[in-house]
């Protein structure tokens, strides 16, 4: 047996009833309030359980967190559900998924269309802010206020292989994979970060992430581990992150470096402006040394930390610490990955999965605690990314690195952003280091464009906050880059598109290029 996710929530709502457990769209609840709705929402979900997956329809609101309290307190599997989905595939997933129940706030309610709400599972759970439910023949809609504290008194017993969540990243096949996280992978993680970082109920935690990025597992789980209270941003308070550090004194901050970017591009990042902060901690995509930098002149009561990790080792496992001199990936100018987690074990594998030298780079595997059951539905997929190897799982993430001599792991890109340009193999994230160089932002991208026969024509490159000229930014990366990856084409925009993960959107600025190149600039809206 493995302990409940649920657990330290209740627990604390018996030890410490009226501490502020979370705090969301201008709603405190204490431990106390919390875990009597995650209890009524479980026990509506026993009721009603037969796969244990739920899904939640919802992000940054009350129904998100309780939603996956209520189905760890039950017992259950909890799946979130992007809110930006496009309707088939949002249907899709409800079709494959066979929920037990839905849990969604107002934004879910409205994608609930007639062919989503034709998938959706029977019983479905709505936040108090509906007004409004459909009558639906074959659909049970219930509100919070009108479940009854009939649950489990407390949370249900789960076994070691017992599923957390399945959550849903982007496939090349163009359909997503549902990564299977066991809780026992999950509890690793919170017991290593909390030996690691000792959270107290003092501590107040910033929800950055959606509840699709599993960052807010960490965020979620480690703060109510120790007791600490969980301040969920919206929207309007991600533009303008170190306001809320301020106003609600953060302690503890994780989120994608990209948000370091825009807050030197908003000048909001000043030296000493976020004193509050005791741990700082940055996953996601590569760490800009000048990004990590500012952020500790910034926050200079805290530890930076640089962590790694694919969902499917379960948020991070790799970590680095940022002090004086840091740990540079040489020719990138990013923060190195560090060493693994205790539990965990990192190696670097060429084609044929053999181990290679220090120095020698190839795809970065994960092994240890902390790895994922596979792919939901996708037999063949886990067997391919998950092999044994010399007798022990392994998990092959896609990514390319090093391992340098020191033992400490470096983070060369994708393996999938090695593209070729007229033959060339190239890395695009080495064209983003020359790019931030020449043009003193930390906010760059860069893409293959044109595409065709598999083999890109050019590169495009994408910055904000840079007064350089283009031609200036092409002049210097000349001096340090062979003519086939300087970028044919230098672009200034106001900001740079992000996902809802917060990290640069190179899709939607391929997107861009490719609506420029088919749509004359007079039929333009």
């Amino acid at each position: 047996m493995t302990a409940n996710l649920a657990s330290p929530l209740y627990n604390h709502s018996l030890e410490r009833p009226d501490a502020l457990a979370l705090s969301v769209n201008g709603r405190d609840l204490s431990y106390r309030e919390l875990a009597a709705l995650a209890r009524g929402i479980g026990g509506r979900l026993e009721q009603v359980a037969k796969t244990g997956r739920v899904g939640i329809l919802a992000s940054r609101s009350l129904a998100a967190c309780a939603g996956i309290l209520g189905t760890a307190w039950a017992g259950g599997t909890y799946v979130p559900l992007n809110l930006k989905l496009p309707e088939a595939r949002l249907v899709h997933l409800l079709s494959t998924l066979d929920l037990d129940a839905l849990i969604v706030d107002s934004r879910g309610m409205a994608l609930l269309s007639t062919a989503a709400l034709a998938a959706a599972p029977r019983t479905i759970i709505v936040s108090d802010d509906i007004e409004v439910t459909p009558s639906v023949e074959g659909k049970t809609f219930v509100s919070f206020a009108a479940i009854e504290q009939r649950g489990s008194p407390r949370p249900v017993e789960i076994s070691d292989n017992h599923l957390a969540y399945i959550e849903f990243t982007s496939g090349t096949t163009g359909l997503p994979k549902g990564v299977m996280v066991p809780v026992r992978a999950v509890n690793h993680y919170l017991k290593v970060m909390q030996d690691w970082i000792g959270l107290t109920p003092d501590d107040r935690a910033a929800e950055t992430c959606d509840i699709t990025f599993d960052l807010s597992v960490h965020n979620m789980f480690l703060t109510w581990q120790a007791g600490g209270s969980l301040h969920v941003m919206n929207p309007l308070q991600m533009v303008a992150p170190a306001r809320f550090i301020r106003d609600r004194a953060i302690t503890t901050w994780l989120s994608v470096p990209s948000i370091i970017a825009m807050m030197r591009q908003n000048r909001t990042l000043e030296v000493g402006s976020l004193p509050s902060l005791r741990h700082s901690f940055f996953c996601g995509e590569a760490l800009p040394v000048g990004a990590a930098r500012a952020w500790a002149k910034a926050a200079p009561n805290s530890r930076v930390e640089n962590i790694y990790g694919p969902t499917e080792a379960t948020i991070a496992c790799l970590r680095q610490p940022v002090i004086e001199p840091i740990a540079v990936t040489v020719n990138r100018e990013i923060v190195a990955i560090g060493r693994a987690y205790p539990g965990m074990a990192a190696q670097i594998v060429d084609a044929a999965l053999r181990p290679q030298l220090p120095g020698v780079p190839g795809e970065i595997a994960l092994s240890g605690a902390q790895i994922a059951e596979g792919y939901f539905g996708q037999a063949e997929l886990t067997a391919s990314r998950f092999p044994t190897i010399n007798g022990k799982r392994w998990y092959l993430t896609g990514d390319l690195g090093v391992e340098d001599d020191d033992g400490v792991f470096h983070h060369l890109g994708r393996l999938d952003n090695q593209v070729k340009v007229l033959g060339n193999r190239i890395e695009l994230e080495e064209i983003e280091m020359h790019l931030r160089t020449a043009s003193g932002s930390d906010h760059v991208a860069a893409v293959a464009w044109p595409i065709s026969d598999g083999s890109a024509k050019g590169i495009v490159g994408f910055l904000s906050n840079s007064r350089q000229s283009a031609e200036t930014i092409k002049n210097d990366l000349r001096k340090g880059l062979p003519a086939y990856m300087v970028p044919s084409i230098i672009r200034h925009l106001d900001d740079l598109p992000l996902n809802s993960n917060g990290k640069v959107d190179r899709k939607a600025l391929v997107a861009i290029l490719d609506f420029e190149a088919a749509v004359p600039v007079a039929e333009r809206a």
